[in-house]
């Protein structure tokens, strides 16, 4: 039982915690524990108060929770509003359906039928169609013989919002219609075609994501090229590479990005790495460089063109429209190419899993380098809601004041970011009410602060989201029909399954993933690298897609994370190989050979990067800061800045196996 003492302690003043004290102790002896949390996240606690008492009621409450038998303490339950309405449950109505995993379990079975039932409820636009399905590169048997899929993105009424954006430092909103964002889009498109660019051109945007980024990615696969993604935050040597494998004839990019007060250069990293043409917006909206840009280079008001419609390009639905970098093996990211079907995945994710409406405001800070800006755009658009960008740091406060005007109704977060914000309490007291649901991905999650995340908008869902650019979207996920507990996984996403293996090859609960195809959204070649030898070579059984993640199952049903079985790794939200961090970090004068290594927390959360780094005989001794600092140096450099060494370890030599391979596992276990 709670005392009013444990209450104080927690930041409340005597007379309400007394209040609350008398409350629970009455209803804590005779409903059940979930029951009871049901009751008090609803009707006693709210985001004014302190966290702490959040996390001490929820502690009392399940203190003598049997986790074994009945599986993670729950923390929000779906209201029969919820459910009722939820786009999930109108499909189920229409299949006659009556629970959920009866539908996923259709969704497997009859994967043609739901991928052809998904397209015509997102009113997927065709250009043509065929009277009888054809398999497409994915297995899947569509009716689509031509369609650019931008056309999807506007079927919302003209004067519905599209984009709601905000500056940093700067308390307005500005929104753009689906009117003025296509008419945007289209003078994009029509500027491509100015310059002399063709449908199947690779054209690069290495930009923030803003309004202007948007369009310029809507106009490029509009006008039938393929975008090539490549991260604001990347340093010179990694933006040539990109533009490398990419084959890109142009590049987008900005002057500079104003962040946190100060001015980063964006465009004079773009042109050390000696990018092609280059179409540089101006951070402060006027001509800018006029005196520092290349010969070749033009000004984004210069290249825009003047011709507000444009007529989209068709496509099969195979052709390219995005080249997209994960991590590699090698130490070469790998490319791989996004389609004209791809977004229906990630739009069908969006309208499924996270249940979004017409009109609904979805927040994800992203960009259009990794997978989550593509499916951005995509998700909102295509689901006729609209997109919030905030240009800006999204640590504090200011992000979470722009959550709260902009009513965004979906939040989507990394982990390390919620604990940038749980340890600074800077969102503590602000309106978060219009958020329906969260959404987690990028990293294995923290319980703790997953329910801190709940917490701040008066207890809503955080959908656990894990997938890869080579889906398209997510392969195990959450919805808002089911119970969710922080950090818990509830279901494969309908229309793909997946099984689990231990190193034996064996099936098991707990271990590699290997999923099931077909699926729209999942990869079928790779720009550089042998696709089947990478996904498809030495399964454990023949039609199984190796996937790298290590997952657990639950006699209950939920699902844990435990990150990758293999040397990839999840820093801040980014996956990155092992590899492409040595490369950089054996440059480093000094270094004989390093090893890169991801620690998960004990409590779980992100992965912290640790450096095993063998000495050169001839380099002069060291201490471990002073090395930490200059590995730090090094990645932020040449890799990124976003990638932190958490520690350094000096040793002798790198354990390897037979073939000189290094063996990581073992200096995982060594921590």
């Amino acid at each position: 039982m709670l005392t009013v003492e444990q209450i104080i302690a927690c930041g409340l003043e005597k007379t309400e915690a007394s209040e609350i004290t008398e409350i629970v102790n009455r209803i804590l002896p005779t409903q059940s524990p979930t029951a009871c949390w049901s009751e008090i996240s609803r009707h006693i606690l709210t985001p004014h108060h302190p966290f702490a008492l959040h996390h001490l009621l929820y502690e009392t409450v399940y203190a003598d929770f049997d986790r074994a038998r009945h599986g993670p303490p729950l923390a929000w339950f779906p209201t029969d509003e919820d459910i009722t309405q939820a786009n999930i449950t109108r499909f189920m109505a229409e299949l006659h359906i009556k629970t959920y995993p009866e539908f996923h379990a259709w969704s497997v079975a009859n994967r043609d039928t739901f991928w052809q039932m998904m397209i015509d409820r997102l009113a997927i636009k065709a250009i043509e169609t065929t009277t009888e399905p054809q398999k497409d590169a994915t297995g899947i048997s569509i009716k689509l013989a031509q369609l650019n899929i931008v056309e999807s993105c506007f079927k919302a009424p003209d004067d519905a919002i599209a984009i709601v954006t905000q500056q940093e430092n700067d308390e307005n909103l500005k929104t753009f219609t689906y009117a003025e964002l296509e008419s945007l889009t289209n003078r994009v498109a029509n500027g491509l075609v100015d310059i002399g660019m063709n449908q199947g051109d690779a054209i690069a945007v290495d930009m923030p994501m803003n309004a202007e980024s948007v369009a310029i990615y809507l106009g490029i696969v509009k006008a039938g090229c393929v975008v090539v993604g490549i991260a604001d935050s990347f340093a010179p040597d990694e933006i040539g590479t990109r533009l490398r494998i990419g084959k890109a004839k142009a590049i987008f990019t900005q002057d500079y990005i104003n962040r946190a007060g100060k001015h980063l250069p964006l465009y004079e990293k773009v042109i050390a790495a000696n990018a092609p043409k280059a179409i540089v917006f101006s951070s402060e909206g006027g001509e800018g460089l006029a005196q520092t840009r290349r010969e070749n280079d033009m000004t984004w008001q210069d290249f825009l063109s003047g011709t507000e419609t444009f007529n989209p390009a068709p496509c099969p639905p195979d052709a390219h429209t995005n080249i997209l970098f994960s991590s590699g093996t090698t130490g070469e990211p790998k490319a791989i190419p996004w389609t004209h079907t791809t977004p229906i995945k990630s739009a069908a994710d969006a309208h499924l899993h996270h249940d979004i409406h017409s009109g609904d405001v979805l927040a994800w800070h992203t960009n259009l380098g990794w997978m989550m800006g593509p499916w951005l755009i995509y998700a909102s658009l295509i689901n006729k809601a609209t997109i919030a960008l905030y240009d800006g740091v999204p640590t504090g406060r200011d992000f979470g004041a722009f959550v709260q005007n902009a009513k965004v109704s979906m939040l989507g977060v990394v982990p390390t970011l919620v604990r940038a914000w749980k340890h600074t309490e800077c969102m503590h007291g602000l309106d978060w009410q219009a958020v329906r649901a969260f959404s987690s991905t990028g990293e294995c999650s923290n319980p703790e602060e997953m329910l801190y995340l709940m917490a701040l908008a008066g207890y809503k869902p955080v959908i656990e989201y894990c997938g890869g650019t080579e889906i398209g979207g997510g392969y195990i996920t959450g919805t808002r029909v089911q119970p969710a507990a922080p950090s818990m996984f509830t279901t494969p996403a309908l229309g793909v399954d997946f099984l689990l293996f231990n190193e034996n090859g064996e099936p098991t609960d707990n271990g590699e993933v290997f999923i099931l195809p077909p699926s729209l959204g999942l990869s079928t070649r790779l720009l550089n690298a042998d696709h089947n030898e990478v996904y498809f070579a030495e399964t454990p059984q023949l039609n199984l897609r190796r996937h790298g993640d290590a997952i657990e199952r639950l006699d209950s049903g939920y699902y844990r994370a435990h990150g990758r079985v293999d040397d990839t790794m999840n820093l801040s939200g980014i996956k990155v190989s092992s590899a492409e961090i040595e490369a950089v970090l054996n440059t480093v004068d000094g270094l004989h050979e390093t090893a890169a290594v991801a620690i998960s927390p004990k409590d779980g959360g992100p992965s912290q990067l640790v450096i095993y780094a063998v000495l050169a005989t001839s380099a002069a001794a060291s201490t471990r800061q002073e090395l930490h600092t200059t590995l730090q140096t090094a990645l932020s450099k040449h890799l990124n800045p976003l990638f932190k060494v958490h520690d350094v370890v000096i040793v002798e030599a790198l354990p390897r196996t037979a073939s000189n391979k290094i063996m990581r596992r073992l200096l995982r276990d060594q921590l």
